[in-house]
Order: C-alpha cells, then structure tokens, then sequence
C-alpha cells in the first residue's frame, strides 16, 4: 500500500485553544518532510492527529487513501505508523533492550525466536547490537533515542512519525541519527526546531503559523519559497 498523508483546512482546539489552525498538507509515498515553528504552536499535536492519539476539531484527514473520521477508521493503519516519541522513557515496554525492540513483534502475534531474530538483526543494523543485554532505563539519551528507534523501525511502518528526535542528543548521535534516516526508503514527518539538522535529511521543510503551514524550503527543486 503507497504512503500518502493529506490534510485538509484540518483545526485542533482544546479548551478554547487553537493549536492548529487551518492545517493544509500532502505528504506523497516516501516523501520526507519536516515541520518547524515556536513551542506550543502545535507541532507534537500534529504528529499526534496523525498517528490517532488525538481527534482532529475540523477539517479532514485521509491517511493511505482513506478518510479517517474516527476510531475504528484508524484502527487498520496502526501497524502501518510508527512514532518516534520526543522522550524515549515514554517508548520502552520491556526493561531490556532486545526484548524492548522484539516487544512489538511478538504481541502483534510472531513467534518468540523468529521476533528475538528480528530485533536482534535491527539492532545490528542501527551498530547498537553490544547493547541488547542493557536495562534501557540505564542507557544514555542517545542510546535510549536509538533503541526507541529500533523498535519502531522493527515493525516496518510505511510512515515515520519522529518528534524533536535531536533533543538531548550530542552532536555524534546526531549525525548517526542523520545516517540512518538517510538511508530509510520511507515517508517520514519530522518534528524539530533544529533546522541544520532537518535540512540535512528531508524534502520539504514546513512551518507551521497562526494561518497554517506554509513551505518554507524544498530542497528536491532547492527553491526557498519564503525566506526569514
């Protein structure tokens, strides 16, 4: 199934607070965006209307060519999102890193040696393997950014879902996380206030303003359609 994200005159509010406003996006099959702006303009609420943790207010949202308008309308693309969220202590489900990794594997019904396998061949690939005994709890935030990475990527998702990955990363992390997400033939919606870092990977940066989200710089025809 191709990968497609589009959002349509889409609003949240809560409590009188509008958090997005007007929100107009397509995202196409591995495409690689990013999402930029203040804190509390509503970026990590975005993320979150997509991957079916909050309901929109208004306006629409078709994920891989279906409207989604409620619960059960999301249920079927869950397996097909992956979100990496910005605190990786919220990501763990097991206290040891490869049984954290092949977590998801296994309650989505593969068995136990086959999913062990699997994480086991993710954590190599990301070069974390040396850390599958660890407690995840007692890893850096940079290893806890990876591993939280690995669970994510184990499940093969056709879209990425990653918010402020760089935060509280040092800048070796940083460029392996640049690496690796390089290299992912997904479509992804990255979530920063770290413009070097976002340049370095996507497509489109967008950015989201008390109107909606406007482009700001595509880097596949390297224009800079608006320049602050």
């Amino acid at each position: 199934m191709s990968c497609s994200v589009t959002l349509k005159k889409l609003s949240y509010e809560n409590g009188g607070n509008t958090l997005c406003h007007n929100i107009d996006l397509n995202i196409t099959h591995k495409e690689k965006i990013a999402i930029i702006g203040p804190n509390g303009c509503g970026k990590t609420t975005l993320l979150d209307i997509i991957a079916g943790l909050k309901q929109k207010s208004s306006g629409s949202l078709e994920l891989f060519h279906n409207i989604i308008e409620s619960e059960s309308d999301f249920k079927p693309m869950r397996d097909l999102i992956g979100y990496l969220f910005q605190n990786s202590d919220n990501q763990f489900l097991a206290p040891v890193v490869l049984d954290d990794v092949a977590f998801s594997l296994l309650s989505g019904g593969m068995n136990q040696k086959e999913a062990l396998l699997k994480a086991m061949m993710m954590l190599q690939d990301l070069g974390i393997e040396h850390l599958k005994e660890k407690v995840v709890y007692n890893l850096s935030g940079g290893e806890k950014k990876l591993v939280a990475l690995a669970g994510v990527l184990v499940t093969e998702p056709k879209l990425m879902l990653l918010d402020e990955p760089t935060n509280g990363l040092d800048y070796k992390v940083q460029l392996k996380l640049v690496e690796i997400l390089k290299k992912i033939d997904k479509s992804i919606i990255i979530v920063s206030h770290h413009r070097e870092f976002v340049d370095s990977i996507v497509d489109k940066v967008y950015e989201i303003t008390p109107d909606g989200l406007v482009l700001i710089a595509n880097h596949a025809t390297h224009i800079k359609p608006h320049s602050h």
